[in-house]
């Protein structure tokens, strides 16, 4: 008789059995093995929102499996993951197993090494029934507004729509930005920018208009930065002031979830689905060379940003080895946690941080490397010295006016050797000024008068679209890559790069929202929603309570909105077309069904004319003249084809534009980046531009 270790993955089960050895059995639960049916609410509302769960469809031979080595085995341990999803896992594993609830079966594993997997089997614990309720509680409402709401908002605008506690709010912080971004007016502004060179100095530097005699200055238009120029004509300039100092710049901390999928976004370019993904495969073990399978990194959903001692020294123990004892702090850095955050486990961090990422190269993939690598750096870095910079500010005077110079050298690296954080905006640049002196005249080699205008706010990317739902305290990081992924391929948002735009479809299902349901869409509501979910977790707010002083007004807005808008239905300009039924003469309209999009008569049922959906780009095909349209993968990427295929054989997957090229006359494409362009691809041409976005695109 052996004992049995459920965990969920595969993955996870041949990395702890290695550790384990043959006195245990380890098998995977395959993720969740009971929950609320698809294809109804399953909530009894009535009687205390009771959940009606179900043997997941093509998980009845696995149960049957589980209880069968569960019968023979001496003890169970349930070890899903550490955290509220894995709480439940193990509730429903022990409802089916029929195991008691007060057992101490319950493990955790916050890194899957011999050291994580031996504390966690030494320590068995009973099953938190708190944490189980808190994850029901959220099920069951995330449940009630997706059932309840869907359906009318498919009703009201389009069929097969979803609606959700957290995507709504995700799609509206989205619309909203381009609300502000449409609202926002431009406002000129003037930038007076000098090139001084010191006496006996062959080195410029650069310095900018800062005040005059009446305090900072403020050039609104071109006529009062000509006169400051006309003023400064035959001006001498002298440094009047020169202050040297020292700037310690700090390591970021170690990565939490949210900041793992917003700098994996920044730096590696990765989604945050894609993110996690890889970030689970290097928590449950890789077969490392010379090593057998391996974890090699922490619980990768955790917001806490403490460091367990053995990691600290070990990672002290490395820095000094590698860098030297310069690169070590006096003590140990200690991280402070948000308040509200879950302390549970470990800051994500190298499971053996003194396995580098290029040790374990040769066996990890490409996205394992690069992941591996980011978490690595980034926790090293953060138990390094800090980079110390030595900066110079200094000021040039002429007549009444004041020119500032600022500038800054490494002195030294320090952590930055290794890892510097990213930024959504971009960061000073290090410039370092020639030896300067007060009292020093200096030369003016170059006056110039810039032009500019105020800029509106930049819409969300993945990164900033995360930080933006971590500030405001809405859903849990856990939850951000699967919110994004709704999102977009439901099509209320779009993906252009890495920039996040909303459809028209968003944009009338967030106005609708906030019309008639104006808590589900309120960033106060659903962050105040989140703490009574953690309130639930600590056993300080029942559960049910929670549900019904939800559902209770919730249950009288969708009725209310059901009354008023009895018979109204939203129309789309995008589900408009030019076509005319060739069977009753309407209009007819983009319709979508279970299949996909499809153009369809809107006087159904008397009228049942259909038509293929074919999506224009408005551009013609080089090769025959046809229409470019809009084609799709069997994954769905995006490509561009001939309306005449397969007797035309044009494709590209970039989008071709309205746009002729100025050197050959043939189409232009848009090739997508950080800096798009437009490029012509006929042979030999080579030409390519800088692609403005003109309003509408």
């Amino acid at each position: 008789m052996s004992d049995l270790v459920i965990v969920e993955s595969p993955a996870k089960a041949k990395t702890i059995k290695k550790y384990l050895g043959g006195n245990y059995e380890v098998i995977a639960s395959m993720g969740h093995v009971r929950d609320l049916p698809k294809t109804r609410l399953s909530v009894d509302i009535k009687k205390k929102f009771a959940p009606k769960y179900e043997i997941i469809k093509g998980k009845e031979k696995l149960v049957e499996e589980l209880k069968e080595l569960a019968e023979k085995s001496d003890k169970i341990y349930l070890a899903t993951d550490p955290d509220r999803e894995g709480e439940a896992i193990s509730w429903h594993l022990a409802y089916i197993l029929g195991l008691p609830l007060d057992d101490n079966n319950r493990v955790e594993f916050n890194e899957i090494t011999k050291n994580g997997v031996t504390n966690g089997m030494a320590h068995p614990r009973s099953i938190n029934i708190d944490l189980v309720n808190a994850q029901q509680a959220r099920r069951i409402l995330d449940r009630l507004v997706g059932y309840k709401l869907s359906p009318f908002i498919s009703q009201k605008i389009r069929r097969g729509l979803s609606a959700g506690r957290v995507q709504s709010v995700a799609v509206r912080i989205i619309v909203d930005r381009e609300e502000e971004i449409r609202k926002f007016k431009p406002e000129e502004y003037w930038t007076i920018d000098a090139k001084f060179i010191p006496k006996g100095s062959r080195k410029s530097f650069s310095a900018s208009l800062y005040s005059d005699a009446n305090g900072k200055i403020k050039i609104e238009n071109q006529e009062q930065a000509e006169k400051i120029e006309q003023d400064l004509a035959d001006a001498e300039y002298m440094i009047t002031k020169v202050k040297h100092g020292t700037r310690r710049k700090t390591p970021a901390p170690p990565f939490i979830t949210s900041t793992l999928q917003q700098e994996a976004s920044r730096k590696l370019g990765f989604q945050s689905r894609r993110t996690m993904k890889v970030a689970q495969e290097l928590y449950e073990g890789v077969d490392i060379e010379g090593m057998g399978a391996t974890g090699l990194i922490t619980y990768m959903r955790t917001d806490s940003l403490r460091i367990s001692d053995v990691a600290k020294e070990e990672a002290a123990q490395y820095i000094l080895n590698r860098f030297g004892e310069k690169f070590l702090p006096a003590k140990p850095r200690v991280f402070k946690t948000k308040s509200n955050a879950q302390d549970g486990h470990e800051a994500i961090r190298p499971s053996m941080p003194s396995l580098s990422p290029e040790d374990v190269k040769a066996s990890l993939t490409s996205d394992q490397f690069k992941l591996y690598n980011l978490i690595w750096n980034r926790f090293m870095a953060s138990q390094m010295s800090d980079c110390i910079q030595k900066t110079t500010q200094a000021e040039i005077s002429a007549k009444e006016y004041i020119f500032k110079a600022s500038g800054y050298y490494v002195d030294f690296e320090g952590f930055t050797t290794l890892y510097v954080e990213s930024k959504d905006t971009e960061e000073e640049k290090s410039t370092q000024l020639p030896p300067l002196e007060k009292d020093m005249p200096v030369k003016c080699k170059e006056l110039k008068k810039n032009q500019h205008f105020t800029q509106p706010p930049a819409r969300y990317t993945e990164a900033s679209l995360i930080k933006a739902l971590e500030e405001y305290g809405i859903g849990r990081p856990s939850t951000y890559a699967a919110t994004i992924t709704t999102i977009t391929s439901r099509e209320y948002v779009k993906r252009e790069a890495k920039t996040l735009y909303p459809t028209e479809l968003g944009e009338v299902m967030t106005n609708l929202l906030k019309e008639r349901f104006p808590k589900i869409v309120n960033y106060k509501f659903t962050a105040q929603m989140e703490e009574k979910l953690d309130e639930v977790e600590h056993g300080q707010e029942e559960w049910v309570e929670l549900l019904d002083e939800f559902y209770s007004d919730f249950d009288k807005t969708l009725k209310k909105a059901k009354e008023e808008m009895e018979g109204v239905k939203l129309q789309l300009k995008e589900d408009q077309t030019d076509i005319i039924c060739d069977k009753c003469g309407r209009q007819m309209v983009v319709k979508v069904g279970r299949y996909g999009k499809f153009i369809a008569c809107p006087g159904y049922p008397e009228c049942k004319n259909v038509l293929k959906f074919v999506e224009k780009t408005g551009v013609k095909c080089p090769k025959c003249n046809g229409d470019v349209i809009v084609k799709h993968t069997k994954k769905k990427r995006v490509f561009y084809g001939c309306s005449n295929y397969p007797e035309c054989d044009f494709v590209s997957w970039n989008e071709p534009v309205n746009e002729r090229c100025p050197q050959c006359g043939g189409i232009l494409f848009k090739k997508k980046g950080k800096k798009p362009k437009l490029y012509c691809a006929t042979e030999g041409c080579g030409f390519e531009k800088e692609f403005v976005e003109k309003d509408g695109e």
